[in-house]
């Protein structure tokens, strides 16, 4: 297999959850002889306002990220490549056009007014099975994959992030079978939806670094099922630090490669390029 190019466009900072500044993750990056390095602040979520600064940007601390990004993109230049993008969340309405690129996302499931988050903690995920969807986890997935399904039309997303993330708290099947098939059929659906927008899918690590999941999103399944339709994919490790950049990419390269992907999307300033795997 080709040398995998040395690149993450899925990049947090302590503007939002992060726990690293812009700076000292350029480093990180360059240490690690990257060639290009994507930042993805979460955007402003304006449907939940607790979760600002917690678990997102508010509208001060964006500019303040942007600005930082763009200076160091000028301080680093020619050393490497830097791109100032945001992860946009589906139930957000936040404008992102003076982003370089928009990681379109899914972490909170709406039903009837309320958003429940599917990323916060087991407890809560448990919570919004029983309290939202009346114990049924599959009416939860199924809503999910609904709104998954829109996330390119909703966001704008320049790609798609982290496609399965209402499973990471489901290792051990300790909420639900991916492989039943009311997920599957949810899932499936999402996936044709989005690929007829072109966009790429994300295969992010992040789950693995943290040690809650075996696999990436989206999961190895799903990945076949992807390429049985055409879809296109590029790698990200999702980090919050430094030392998670690149995480377990040739690894993931390689399951892909015998999936029978031949190639990854690689994002420039320029747009995309392909890199043959």
């Amino acid at each position: 297999m080709s040398k995998f190019p040395k690149m993450n466009f899925h990049t947090h900072t302590t503007y939002c959850d992060g726990k690293e500044s812009v700076e000292s993750m350029i480093q990180a990056a360059l240490a690690k002889d990257f060639t290009r390095l994507g930042f993805s602040g979460h955007c402003f979520n304006d449907f939940r306002p607790e979760d600002v600064e917690v678990w997102c940007m508010s509208p001060q601390g964006t500019q303040k990220y942007m600005a930082e990004v763009r200076a160091m993109a000028e301080k680093y230049k020619g050393k490497i490549e830097i791109l100032c993008g945001v992860e946009q969340d589906f139930c957000a309405s936040t404008s992102t056009e003076a982003f370089d690129y928009v990681v379109g996302s899914v972490h909170y499931v709406e039903k009837d007014g309320m958003y429940y988050c599917v990323d916060e903690s087991p407890e809560v995920l448990e919570w919004a099975i029983q309290e939202g969807f009346g114990g049924d986890p599959y009416a939860l997935t199924k809503r999910f994959f609904e709104q998954e399904a829109e996330v390119v039309r909703k966001t704008n997303a320049t790609f798609i992030g982290h496609f399965d993330l209402v499973t990471k708290f489901n290792e051990g099947n300790r909420f639900f079978d991916p492989m039943d098939k009311r997920y599957r059929d949810a899932a499936l659906t999402a996936m044709d939806a989005l690929i007829k927008t072109g966009r790429p899918f994300e295969i992010n690590t992040g789950a693995m670094y943290r040690g809650l999941r075996k696999e990436p999103y989206p999961s190895v399944q799903l990945l076949k099922d992807l390429y049985e339709r055409k879809g296109d994919i590029l790698l990200s490790s999702d980090s919050h630090d430094g030392a998670s950049l690149g995480f377990r990419f040739a690894e993931v390269a390689q399951i892909v490669k015998e999936i029978g992907f031949q190639t990854v999307k690689i994002l420039t300033k320029d747009g995309w390029e392909d890199f043959l795997l």
